[in-house]
């Protein structure tokens, strides 16, 4: 079982910034997703991908890896970069 511990991106929908700070331990597929003929839907057996766990900072996420024997991938959160222009430049 293989895990992916990265940082919470912050919420595009809201401008506030709670659990920004957070990282997240997720589980990887450990089966590959089958497809239902009946329904259409792409699905598989393996519930541990439907697991997210929160931690404060990347050091209790990867105790918390490294006590139960979970194999994990740090992600680093990409850098924010900020566009900026003045609201005349839509007009040239």
């Amino acid at each position: 079982m293989t895990a992916r511990i990265h940082q919470r991106p912050k919420s595009s929908m809201q401008s506030g910034k709670a659990r920004v700070g957070q990282w997240l331990l997720e589980f990887d597929y450990a089966e590959p997703k089958r497809f239902d003929p009946l329904t259409g839907w792409h699905g598989s057996g393996d519930v541990a991908t439907q697991v997210r766990l929160a931690f404060d900072d990347l050091d209790a996420a990867k105790a918390y890896a490294d006590a139960r024997g979970i194999a994990y991938e740090v992600v680093p959160l990409g850098a924010n970069t900020l566009k900026l222009q003045a609201y005349a430049d839509n007009f040239r």
